[in-house]
């Protein structure tokens, strides 16, 4: 059983559960995770600043920082902690909405929860190829097949790996 706990702690973008409750649902389908409790939190700029200034000593504001809190053999416990505000600055840059923006940073930081990693080159492929299969069942074309000069995936081209 997968339980997704959502909650909007900021009032800039329109927060849609469901559907960040099923892409977290989605990633952990292509996982060798069949239990879970997973909490995805909604936050603004100031907010993650301090979350990433307090648990990985990056002083700026970034996307998406994940939390892993237990994990074992097929179960994993963790939270997933996404700026709208980052969301909504970033989004024009690759014709996406905000909604979709973040819809991207749920996958990616549960892609982190499930064991993937975006440290080196082999690494970040892979990952941006499952986030490509997650987004294709929201009908979305990812943004690093979109762009012809390879623009910054999130998260990792602006502050590494973002799990403490």
């Amino acid at each position: 059983m997968i339980d997704v706990a959502v909650s909007n702690r900021q009032t800039r973008l329109a927060v849609d559960g469901d559907r960040l409750g099923e892409a977290v649902r989605a990633v952990m389908a292509g996982s060798t995770i069949s239990r879970a409790e997973i909490s995805v939190v909604v936050v603004d700029d100031p907010t993650i600043h301090d979350l990433n200034r307090r648990f990985l000593d990056h002083d700026w504001p970034t996307d998406v920082i994940s939390f892993p809190l237990e994990q074992e053999d097929g179960y994993v416990e963790g939270e997933v902690v996404a700026s709208a505000d980052t969301a909504l600055a970033e989004a024009p840059t690759y014709g996406w909405s905000g909604e979709d923006e973040l819809l991207l940073y749920v996958i990616h930081g549960t892609l982190h929860l499930v064991g993937y990693d975006d440290a080196t080159p082999e690494e970040k492929a892979e990952m941006q190829r499952r986030q490509r299969e997650i987004l294709a069942i929201f009908n979305l074309q990812s943004r690093d097949e979109e762009a012809a000069a390879d623009p910054p995936s999130p998260v990792s081209d602006r502050g590494g790996k973002n799990t403490p």
